[in-house]
């Protein structure tokens, strides 16, 4: 067993410093500040605290370079291996969090809400990716390592965000280290979908922008229509089309998840 793969059974993560050069991050920071299809598609999240946070997401692969480093091969193979086999593209997002103004994620599990999509199995990762320097200054990612292995907890609606019943939180913070993932523009992570994960709001003068990418192993297809993404093999991309690829989606037929989208599964939560 490789440390990588040993790490993520016993911990719930990985981090890959460096996954993209300066010239890689630096392209893709420029097509999120450019992409007016990606703009266009934005919603906002309340943290119950009165802040918010912009979130742009998609289920569809674009042949951008957003979608490219979803198919690179330095990626994909990173990602197989943690999950210890095929994988598909489940769901992207940009994730902004503006100086001053970027609200908090509170404490949740990612498979809280892909159980609800029958996912029958939590076979499934988060690769987020620093398009800015995320410390704790601006709300960089926050975990409570080993969480993963506490399995999946009954969430709860808390404002505009659905989150693991605090009670349980509670009592696994008094077990389990808490991890502050201070990350460089090109570092990732990647993380099991039971870890639990949060975010504190940027309070800083610094944007804290990021790329967050949802695989779900290609054994794990939930059945029916999705809200997410539908499985479509993933053909793996030479890294060097990273800086070669288009530089935005606009003009392309994306598939977004909607503001409606977000407000009719906060409701249904809600009545369960």
């Amino acid at each position: 067993m490789s440390e990588d793969l040993k790490q993520f059974k016993e911990k719930g993560y990985v981090v890959f410093r460096g996954l993209l050069t300066k010239e890689e991050v630096n392209r893709l920071r420029e097509s999120m500040e450019k992409d007016q299809t990606l703009q266009e598609n934005e919603h906002s999240r309340g943290d119950a605290m009165g802040k918010r946070i912009r979130v742009s997401l998609w289920t569809t692969v674009p042949k951008s370079i957003t979608g490219t480093i979803v198919r690179a091969e330095k990626v994909v193979s990173k990602v197989e291996k943690l999950l210890e086999g095929e994988v598909y593209h489940y769901h992207s997002k940009l994730i902004m969090k503006d100086p001053k103004t970027g609200g908090a994620f509170l404490w949740h599990q990612d498979y809280g809400y892909w159980y609800d999509y029958n996912c029958l199995f939590p076979t499934m990762g988060t690769l987020w990716v620093a398009v800015d320097k995320a410390d704790k200054t601006n709300g960089c990612l926050q975990i409570l390592e080993g969480s993963h292995l506490a399995g999946r907890i009954d969430t709860k609606v808390k404002g505009d965000q659905i989150v693991a019943d605090p009670d349980r939180v509670e009592l696994l913070k008094q077990r389990l280290p808490l991890r502050y993932m201070e990350l460089e523009p090109g570092d990732a992570m990647f993380f099991h979908s039971n870890i639990l994960h949060m975010s504190s709001q940027n309070q800083s003068r610094n944007r804290r922008w990021s790329l967050v990418v949802a695989y779900n192993r290609a054994s794990n297809i939930p059945p029916g229509k999705q809200p997410h993404g539908e499985y479509s093999p993933l053909i793996k991309a030479p890294d060097n089309e990273i800086m070669t690829c288009p530089l935005t989606c606009d003009g392309e037929d994306v598939k977004f998840y909607s503001t409606e989208n977000v407000i009719s599964g906060l409701e249904k939560k809600a009545e369960t």
